[in-house]
């Protein structure tokens, strides 16, 4: 108990860019992906005890760093981190005027997740645990099958998420064409039902390339394959479209990887009838507004399926009844593996937390991270 009682205060925060190039032309239906990577903050105690937390560095990342950097740590420092509502509170009311959305919510997630990581440590405990969890076997889902992809590189990849890596749920993309060809998407999925048979489920993502009656019309020819739900049929900041979209057919609508902070997650809520919520911690506001907006998604009676980022998330997938999966996206896997020493994999459709590991239960890879740290002017 002498070191849950300590005055812990943060001394320290540092930022390291971690990104590869991709190469060999994957792209969804409304873009092409030329780098992926992380943006890690590591935040050091006074008596020497460090937590960390990760966000997105694809396009943008030098500007997360900087903003972490000049902006956000300089108010850290001296504060403890247990004040996660309170810190919350400040720097969504200091940073506001410049973004609600976008880069600057990343760069907080990142310092809200490492400030959670912090607490785990401090009180050696598991963060799963912190938010009243009890599961540590959590039900993941593979993700990839690039609309780049011919109809047999989709086929392969979807029989390989299936037959090597034991998942029993799998989501590709649809959208060939930029979203000009839905007939050739029927065909695809069609393919991949075929292929890896009638047990297995399978979910959609149109990465917000139709209009709503385009998506509800592909939506009512594709359901009878026994499809799970179609994500971001229309763009995403389109609620309307969302709605019309809802209201054209029964196959579930997926949305909100792209929405950021419980505000975002209310209007998806009232105003779309979403039933699938995907906001990403990474950047909707870290563990304090993940934590309300799957509050949220009770209240609605919907489900909370965090996009992406299954290390961070699988915490709050074990405290949330009506969270069914993780996703892990294929294209990740690499990078995932580098930054991380020994972080979980599935195995047969499940991850598992690991026992006795305080906080986020991971250990970051410190020599990859600071070879390949990007440094800029």
């Amino acid at each position: 108990m002498e070191r849950e009682m300590k005055n812990h205060k943060i001394k320290d925060i540092k930022v390291h860019l971690v990104s590869q190039p991709i190469t060999g032309g994957f792209a969804d239906a409304t873009r092409k992906v030329e780098c992926i990577g992380f943006t890690i903050v590591r935040i050091t105690t006074e008596d020497g005890i460090e937590g960390f937390g990760v966000t997105y560095h694809e396009v943008g990342g030098e500007a997360t760093k900087v903003m972490i950097e000049k902006n956000i740590a300089p108010k850290l420092i001296g504060r403890s981190p247990f004040e996660t509502e309170k810190l919350w509170q400040e720097m969504f009311g200091y940073l506001r005027g410049v973004g609600r959305k976008g880069l600057m919510f990343c760069a907080y997630s990142a310092i809200d997740i490492a400030l959670w990581d912090l607490k785990g440590r401090i009180l050696d405990m598991p963060l799963y645990k912190m938010f009243g969890g009890t599961e540590t076997r959590i039900p993941v889902y593979g993700s990839g099958g690039w609309t780049s992809y011919t109809d047999d590189e989709l086929v392969e990849e979807m029989v390989g998420l299936v037959k090597d890596d034991g998942y029993t749920t799998i989501k590709f993309k649809v959208g060939v064409d930029g979203g000009m060809s839905p007939n050739r998407d029927l065909v695809r999925v069609q393919k991949v039902r075929e292929a890896v048979g009638p047990e297995i489920g399978i979910m959609l993502d149109a990465n917000n390339c139709w209009d709503a009656a385009t998506g509800a019309r592909f939506a009512n020819r594709v359901k009878d394959l026994d499809i799970l739900f179609l994500e971001e049929p229309v763009f995403a900041d389109d609620m309307p479209g969302l709605r019309k979209y809802k209201y054209s057919t029964d196959l579930p609508l997926a949305t909100g990887e792209h929405e950021y902070t419980k505000w975002g997650a209310r209007d998806l809520l009232l105003h779309t009838g979403a039933d699938y919520i995907q906001c990403d911690g990474t950047r909707a506001g870290g563990f304090t507004e993940m934590l309300k907006i799957g509050a949220l998604t009770q209240a609605f009676n919907v489900k909370f399926a965090p996009h992406a980022m299954e290390n961070i998330h699988i915490h709050l997938i074990s405290a949330f009844h009506n969270a069914p999966f993780l996703e892990r996206l294929k294209l990740f896997e690499g990078i995932t593996e580098n930054i991380y020493l020994d972080a979980p994999k599935p195995v047969d459709g499940y991850m598992t937390i690991p026992e006795n590991m305080p906080g986020l239960g991971l250990e970051l890879n410190m020599d990859f991270i600071n070879e390949y740290d990007e440094k800029f002017e």
